[in-house]
Parts: structure tokens; sequence; C-alpha cells
């Protein structure tokens, strides 16, 4: 295909995936408010200080709140039509056996997204609100906005979900030939330090929180070597004289 119409192709995939972006966050509005999202969302916090309410400061606040959560919930929604049109932008230049390989690795991305919003939200955010606010307990006392407990839940379970994401990215890096298992391998330590950075950057102030992010990217980043070099060999396989 030509450079032009690979750049309109990429366009129409582009003007489509917005256009499912902003029609599942409209209906994520319609979930949030049905579904009571921002009450699931609290449960951590109750679980931690029972009997506190949330409060907000401005009467544009749950407004506001209301929309950027249906925007999350849309994101969410509209992972897997995202993932199927980056999938059918980059399908062209993969080998056939790339091709079996890439659409498990897919399905296996939204898993691997599910069950880091899970960690967070079940283990995670209880743990460390547990840690944060008993902080100097005896002398200090909460007062908690609800836009700003939400934006600190969904920045943590938004990150956990993203970071666990790393094996699919680096799989489709690697059939871009951008990176290699060599590669991976020989620059491990360099990556741990720039993970251990991240984890840092994505969690709250505390090293428990850090390091319960940590750990699962250090684990997913091996896993994400395991399946670089499955997927050098079946092009290595590809390539190779009958």
């Amino acid at each position: 295909m030509p450079f032009l119409d690979h750049l309109e192709e990429l366009r129409s995939r582009l003007i489509w995936s917005l256009a499912a972006l902003v029609a599942l966050s409209i209906g994520g509005f319609f979930i949030v408010t049905g579904l009571d999202v921002i009450g699931v969302l609290e449960r951590p916090f109750h679980y931690v200080l029972p009997g506190q309410d949330l409060l907000f400061t401005s009467p544009t606040t749950p407004v506001i709140v209301t929309f950027k959560l249906s925007f999350v919930v849309g994101l969410i929604l509209a992972l897997p039509i995202l993932a199927w049109h980056a999938w059918a932008f980059f399908e062209p230049a993969l080998y056939e056996r790339e091709r079996k390989f890439i659409i498990p690795a897919i399905s296996l991305g939204f898993v691997l997204f599910l069950a880091g919003i899970a960690m967070a939200y079940f283990f995670v955010l209880p743990l460390g609100l547990k840690f944060l606010l008993g902080f100097q307990a005896e002398s200090l006392s909460p007062i908690i906005t609800v836009d700003e407990y939400l934006r600190f839940a969904t920045r943590l379970i938004l990150a956990f979900g993203l970071i666990f994401e790393m094996p699919v990215v680096l799989v489709l890096f690697s059939t871009l030939g951008l990176v290699t298992p060599e590669g991976l391998r020989k620059y491990q330590r360099h990556a741990i330090v720039g993970l251990a950075a991240a984890s840092a950057l994505l969690t709250p102030a505390d090293p428990g929180t850090m390091l319960m992010l940590l750990a699962p990217m250090l684990l997913l980043y091996e896993l994400s070597i395991v399946l670089v070099r499955l997927v050098g060999r079946g092009r290595s396989r590809e390539e190779s004289p009958a």
C-alpha cells in the first residue's frame, strides 16, 4: 500500500476509534448514574473510615465528577474496539504465525487490564488508604472531598490496569522490530530502575503502594521477555527457506 494510503487508513481508524470512545462515554454516563459507580468506588474509603462521607465544596462538583467517571467507563469499554483497530492497521505487516499469536495476545491484554483494575480496587486501594489516612491520625482529622478522592482512586486503578498491559505493548514493539528479547534482557537493570521510577510517579507517596505496583511490573517484564522470544522464533521460521 502506498504511504498516503497508509495515512488515509490511519486517519479513518482514528476517527472510528474516537467515535466509539465518544459513544461509549455517553453510555458510560448512564452506567455511572444507573449503577452507582461512585458508590462502588467509595467502598474502599468507607472500609477505612466507616461512617464518614465524602464532601464537595462546589455546586458543580457532582456534575463534573459524573462526567469524568463517564469518560473513564467509556474508555474501559472502548478498549477492545481500540485494540481491534490497532490490530487491523498493523495486521498486513505481520507474518501468518504472528497473526495467529497477536489475536490471543490482544485478548490477554484486555484480561490483564481487568486483572490490574481488580488488584488495585480490592487490594492496593484499601491498603493505601489505610496507610495514608492512618498517618498522624492522632493529630490530624481528614476532610476529603469527593473530587479529590475519585481523582486519587481512578488514577491508581487505571495505573495498575495500564501497567498490566506491558506484555502486549512489548510484543507489539517486537513485531515492529523495535525490541528484541536479547535487548530486554541486556537492559534489564535499566528497566528495573525505570519501572521503579514509574511506580513512584503513578502511586501515592507511601512505599507500600509503590512496592505493590513494582512487584507485578517486574513479573510482567519477565513475562514480556518470554512472549517476545516466542514471537521472534515465529518470525525466524517464517523468514527461513522451506
